[in-house]
Formats: structure tokens, C-alpha cells, sequence
């Protein structure tokens, strides 16, 4: 598990590498990752947005931002958690993510989370240094 906290939200993220969905042979390999969101703040948060950069075994990034996580934009009271399940492809059997969350307060101000950089290295074989 990979953990980061800012402002109080803690997030986890755990990922795995889904061989099913994989076809090493042509270039395709597939991950999902759980993300845990915590807020331990004493304020209710609402998280906006997201934003992702990833890193294949090639160096080669990609960037992805949109509003919410998988079609939502939960909003966590003190005390509350939030999880979801998504998916990366990459092109190579290795690389790594990290990103931010763009969360509101309850007075409206904006401000980012940090998502843990997580690598995306095949079960069983030695971490790339990406």
C-alpha cells in the first residue's frame, strides 16, 4: 500500500497487476488500483477533481485530468471514507502513477491532495527504476 495525507485527507492507494485483461505478447499490460480517500479532518471536503501522471517503463508520460473519480464527486464529512476501483493500461510491463485530487472546503476554497506515487511493476519480477 502506498499512503500520502495533505490537509488531514489521507489517501491509500493498492495496486495490482490484472492478468486477465493483459496480453503481454502485444503490448498490453493492465492494472487496477484501489484508492482509499479518509478525511481526518474535522471540516467536510468534496473532491472536484483529478489528476494523474503516468509514467511508462519508457519514460513516455501521459496526463489525465476530469472532474471526480469514476463518475463522482463524493463529498466526505469528519471521519468518512470514500473508495473506489480503476484501471491503467501501459504499453510496457512496467512504469508508475501519481497525481492529485482538487478538494473544496466547506467556506469553497480549493485546494490539492497529493495521490502517493505507486509503481506498476509485473508480480514476481524486480522494480524498474522508471
Amino acid at each position: 500500500m502506498y499512503n500520502s495525507e495533505t490537509r488531514q485527507i489521507r489517501v491509500t492507494v493498492m495496486p495490482v497487476y490484472i492478468d486477465e485483461r493483459s496480453a503481454p505478447e502485444q503490448g498490453q499490460y493492465f492494472w487496477a488500483y484501489r484508492v482509499t480517500i479518509e478525511n481526518r479532518g474535522d471540516t467536510t471536503v468534496q473532491l472536484v477533481s483529478r489528476y494523474w501522471h503516468i509514467v511508462d517503463g519508457t519514460g513516455h508520460v501521459e496526463e489525465v485530468r476530469g472532474p471526480g473519480v469514476v463518475g463522482e464527486q463524493p463529498v466526505l464529512g469528519p471521519g468518512d471514507t470514500f473508495e473506489y476501483t480503476s484501471g491503467c493500461p501501459l504499453t510496457t510491463p512496467s512504469g508508475f502513477m501519481r497525481g492529485s485530487y482538487t478538494m473544496t472546503d466547506g467556506n469553497g476554497d480549493e485546494f490539492e491532495v497529493a495521490i502517493p506515487a505507486f509503481p506498476l511493476d509485473l508480480p514476481d519480477t524486480r522494480p524498474v527504476l522508471n
